[in-house]
């Protein structure tokens, strides 16, 4: 009685903090920080899924070569008003049932879906809640047995394959390494504690689980127990001895609640050793979670740095469509409505216009030419000077429609046409004589007629020039901005309005660029993160 007092008063502690755990797994924090963790392994018939049973109280899946074909994540939950009930899920199924003897099959059924039907595996993690008045409050992962040999079906490097997915989640120096060894063999040659001893060389973060202690050899004990006292491979956490069903026991359908409270008599009488599996919950629950609050102040610091660095990578991009179907609709109205009003603004259009204009306006205009005798030989020059000007005036549409996103439309080649027809226009030489007077020098009005006509052609020319360049100035950006805006704004508002009718919204506002897709994962990740420091807070 004062046992059990004991593992409820652990339990009321440890419970939140294995939820938490969980809950940041389940979120996918363990993408973005490293999450304490008990990690299994084993090589193949080691009797892990057998201590998996026994912690559990309920069979997983059995047989030769490998059983676990995918990770698996085993919740444990004690609730003393609940009987027994599980929910699995994988590849974003879940599935809710209330009998034991159903485990197995969706456990093998999942495994099915992720690694397909055979022998092969996969990395996508299997996540089995189990809420139970009988199991201790525990979570820990159980990996593919370590094999050596490809058997038919499976690729030669298989076994590269197990110890490279292992090793993904043993090198964490926050997993605690589980690692079960049969009494019955020579514990130096087992690849699942040379692996645990490569990671964790100190052996600090290693728990060992001796299985079959049935098997040992008459005479052998004794090699068992120097294992055991910690005096062959040393491990801080030490060795315990667990005793599970054996073949016969499961041949006579014996169950794992009886098993479990079968008195262990093996190595009883020689001297006291650790067994039983609330010896093994005791340790793992001590070893998790001592160190866990520790590093709990650790993981939250991470979270609110992690949390800055994302929220200003999202600053520097733009927003996108919304990821909710009911909020796409919307989004399209305020588009469309913003589209409309921008497109027919004139300040900053004219602006740009301007501005590229001037530019040109610098560069073509300004020339000076020798006197001419006759206005013949003057509108030669003109026309000459004129077509000169039309290059730089295309050049400048071109500039210009480069900084409009609007797509190709009928409208850029009735714009082209109509410059062109301009330049046509300035071919012939006119201006009201009202204008082109305001545009001679004084100097050259008040010389009058009587002074040398032939010295005047270079003043007079300036001036008509200017009033060219002054009409083009004027001209050009006017029929840029209203074939380019204002018609073509015309014809795409009405365009959208009319998608705001239609019933594919999802797929008109679908974003297929890298830009979106990095702002979507940006954005996941903000929300991993944030929901993390959020349940940190909580506890």
């Amino acid at each position: 009685e004062k046992e059990m007092m004991f593992q409820d008063q652990l339990a009321e502690k440890v419970r939140p903090f294995i939820d938490l755990i969980d809950d940041m797994r389940s979120i996918g924090i363990d993408k973005e920080l490293p999450l304490p963790t008990i990690a299994v392994v084993g090589d193949q018939s080691s009797g892990k899924s057998s201590v998996l049973e026994t912690l559990s109280g309920v069979a997983l899946p059995r047989g030769t070569g490998i059983v676990t074909r995918c990770p698996l994540l085993l919740q444990l939950c004690n609730d003393r008003t609940v009987k027994w009930e599980a929910v699995i899920s994988y590849g974003g199924k879940v599935v809710e049932f209330d009998e034991p003897s159903e485990v197995v099959r969706h456990v093998e059924h999942a495994q099915n879906v992720l690694a397909g039907k055979g022998v092969g595996i996969c990395e996508d993690l299997i996540t089995l809640k189990i809420t139970s008045s009988t199991v201790c409050d525990l979570s820990l992962i159980d990996l593919p047995g370590i094999t050596r040999v490809a058997v038919k079906g499976q690729p030669d490097d298989i076994g590269a394959h197990i110890k490279n997915l292992i090793l993904k989640f043993i090198k964490n120096k926050r997993t605690i390494i589980l690692v079960v060894v049969p009494c019955n063999v020579d514990i130096a040659t087992t690849e699942a504690l040379k692996m645990a001893q490569e990671m964790d060389p100190e052996g600090t973060r290693t728990l060992a689980i001796l299985t079959k202690p049935d098997l040992i050899d008459p005479g052998a004990e004794k090699n068992v127990l120097e294992i055991v006292h910690n005096r062959v491979i040393f491990l801080n956490m030490g060795y315990v001895i667990v005793k599970c069903r054996g073949q016969k026991q499961i041949d006579e359908n014996m169950s794992i609640t009886h098993s479990n409270q079968t008195p262990n008599v093996y190595l009883f009488s020689l001297h006291q050793v650790h067994t039983g599996k609330h010896v093994v919950w005791y340790l793992l629950t001590c070893c998790l979670f001592a160190p866990g609050q520790k590093y709990l102040p650790h993981i939250s610091e991470k979270i609110k740095e992690q949390l800055v660095e994302v929220k200003h990578l999202l600053s520097q991009i733009e927003d996108g469509p919304p990821l909710e179907p009911a909020e796409k609709r919307q989004y399209l109205i305020q588009v469309s409505t913003s589209f409309t009003f921008s497109s027919f603004s004139f300040a900053n259009f004219l602006f740009l216009v301007h501005q590229v204009v001037d530019e040109y306006d610098q560069k073509h205009r300004g020339t000076e030419l020798p006197g001419f005798s006759n206005y013949r030989v003057f509108q030669h020059v003109v026309q000459k000077l004129v077509a000169k000007l039309k290059i730089p005036a295309m050049t400048t549409l071109q500039k210009i429609r480069g900084n409009i996103s609007l797509p190709p439309c009928i409208q850029d080649s009735l714009l082209k046409a109509r410059i062109g027809e301009q330049f046509e226009m300035e071919m012939l030489v006119y201006t009201q004589d009202e204008i082109f007077n305001k545009h001679l020098p004084k100097e050259e009005k008040a010389e009058g007629s009587d002074h040398n006509t032939r010295s005047k052609y270079p003043g007079l020319l300036k001036s008509y020039y200017e009033i060219v360049v002054q009409r083009l100035a004027d001209q050009v950006p006017m029929l840029i901005h209203y074939f380019i805006l204002k018609e073509s704004a015309k014809i795409v508002c009405s365009e959208m309005l009319d998608l705001l009718h239609r019933d594919d919204t999802d797929i008109i506002l679908q974003e297929d660029s890298e830009i979106g897709q990095y702002r979507a994962k940006l954005q996941a990740q903000a929300d991993r993160l944030l929901l993390a420091n959020d349940k940190i807070s909580s506890l």
